[in-house]
């Protein structure tokens, strides 16, 4: 079996093409050298080197061991360098899932301030429902997701960053449009849309309310945008976290916000991972991001 140290000699003399000097430089004796070059050779079923007491000449099959020898120590080099490369906050690339009430509003300011804080660090995301994300980081095929609670997280740990609250969306010709805070009691239930049952944002929208999960509603959808939409055209009205806002609403003069008075925050941010992830300073450091680019939008 050919060993790195093998290789390491070898190199050496190659570059050097004198036994002595290769010795010095790997900082061993010229006999443990060339026992080990002699041990290599043999190994390998033909010499690499080709020497008497004047000069070391390398053969045709030496120079072909001696290039991919090269590549293997480059290699290992890099191998190496991971460990010391991994010291460093946000250097390992990073698998994230973010559920769809989140990703499309807080993604694009997190990049934002991946690239500027951390331009080495790689993360790759995945947009999907709560239950999926959850599965997903349990069995190792995530590192992390971003999720809003409360949820079952059985198993992980929770590490939440923001708390934010609902507003309630609407046309402006609306009744209770002029408000600029609505309570649940204000919110004409048979007018109000929401999301499709696996969304958690259902039903932390139907417990800031205290509004049960069977109630009949206009319109079940799978995003906001939809919903917003909907309420734009005088079709109902919907709740909408904090974040969406901007998106969603601000644009459009034909809709309004006012905030939920019902007690909050009406639902927490977190990031969730497996308790024994072994990068879980990582995650720390990308919580601590998280709620900065939050906090200056």
């Amino acid at each position: 079996m050919i060993s790195t140290k093998q290789i390491t000699y070898a190199l050496a003399v190659g570059e050097l093409r004198h036994f002595k000097q290769a010795a010095n430089q790997c900082a061993v004796s010229q006999s443990a050298l060339s026992t080990a070059i002699s041990e290599l050779e043999k190994a390998l079923g033909f010499a690499v080197f080709e020497r008497d007491n004047k000069k070391v000449l390398i053969t045709p099959l030496g120079d072909d061991f001696l290039a991919r020898a090269r590549n293997i120590a480059n290699e290992l080099d890099n191998i190496n360098k991971l460990g010391s490369k991994s010291d460093l906050p946000l250097s390992i690339p990073l698998r994230i899932g973010v559920i769809p009430t989140i990703a499309p509003y807080f993604l694009p300011l997190l990049f934002a301030g991946i690239e500027q804080n951390y331009p080495h660090f790689s993360m790759q995301a995945v947009e999907d429902q709560s239950h999926v994300l959850v599965d997903a980081v349990k069995k190792g095929k995530l590192d992390t997701a971003i999720l809003a609670l409360p949820y079952d997280c059985e198993g992980l740990l929770t590490l939440p960053f923001w708390d934010e609250n609902f507003y309630w969306v609407s046309h402006k010709d609306e009744q209770n449009a002029s408000k600029k805070q609505v309570s649940a009691q204000d919110i004409t239930q048979s007018n109000l849309m929401l999301l499709k049952d696996g969304h958690c944002l259902k039903d932390h929208a139907l417990a800031a309310c205290s509004l049960q999960g069977n109630l009949e509603h206009r319109l079940s959808a799978t995003s906001l945008h939809t919903l917003v939409q909907m309420a734009a055209g005088k079709n109902g009205t919907t709740l909408v976290p904090y974040m969406a806002l901007e998106q969603l609403v601000h644009n459009n003069k034909n809709l309004i916000a006012a905030e939920l008075s019902e007690p909050g925050p009406h639902r927490s941010l977190a990031f969730i991972v497996r308790p024994n992830f072994p990068y879980f300073d990582d995650i720390q450091t990308l919580k601590g991001l998280s709620f900065k680019v939050l906090d200056a939008n």
